[in-house]
């Protein structure tokens, strides 16, 4: 697919394991099923907005809407790139990578989550390195955050692998309670040093200039 008035469609980042990729209407419509089928137990909230605290239907409409907002507000100076995973051609999650003026700043934010099904089988740092490739390599980015509650243990161990380092503590109130994050930060020679995992990049040219970068 090579849109003329979205190329973002065209890009492609691929892994051993994984293929990310914006997904089109039938494709997202699959990893909405994969949201409504549950990404966490319900007896945890890993995420500090907990879109996931509503019903199997809502979750998954709730997924649909997600990315098709992110295209709708995309801008040059704030944009979310919001990609399906397929891991052997199934769908299995999503990835995501932001920023804001990153022209000025050169520095993005990852998030994602992963099917209840597929956690456990490293995917979550596969389809991370995948993105921190595309900013890295693709895109000139001189850093990248994330942050994780202290008591989300895969979520920091994704992190480690990969390099980043902390980068101090902040409070969020998540279901009317306060939670403690721990934010991260990798930059450009730290990623060079740790990264491990083979990423191509398929597509990029045709909207490099989507990104500021």
């Amino acid at each position: 697919m090579s849109p003329r008035h979205w190329p973002l469609y065209g890009l492609r980042l691929r892994t051993p394991r994984l293929e990310l990729r914006l997904p089109d209407l039938e494709l997202l419509d699959e990893l909405s099923a994969v949201g409504a089928g549950g990404v966490h137990p319900p007896d945890r909230m890993p995420f500090t907005v907990p879109w996931t605290d509503v019903p199997p239907e809502e979750r998954g409409r709730a997924v649909f809407r997600h990315v098709l907002h992110t295209v709708a507000n995309w801008s040059v100076r704030d944009w979310t790139l919001s990609l399906a995973v397929l891991c052997e051609g199934e769908v299995v999650g999503r990835q995501d990578l932001t920023a804001t003026d990153f022209a000025v700043t050169g520095e993005v934010a990852t998030g994602s989550w992963l099917g209840l099904a597929h956690q456990g089988r490293g995917i979550g740092t596969e389809m991370r390195a995948a993105a921190l490739h595309l900013a890295f390599a693709g895109l000139g980015a001189r850093s990248a955050v994330s942050a994780a509650m202290t008591d989300n243990p895969r979520s920091l161990g994704v992190s480690r692998r990969l390099g980043y380092l902390p980068d101090g503590l902040s409070v969020a109130a998540v279901r009317g309670t306060p939670v403690t994050l721990q934010r991260l930060r990798l930059d450009r020679a730290r990623w060079e040093e740790c990264r491990s995992i083979e990423v191509e990049i398929e597509g990029l040219d045709g909207c490099r200039k989507e990104f500021g970068a």
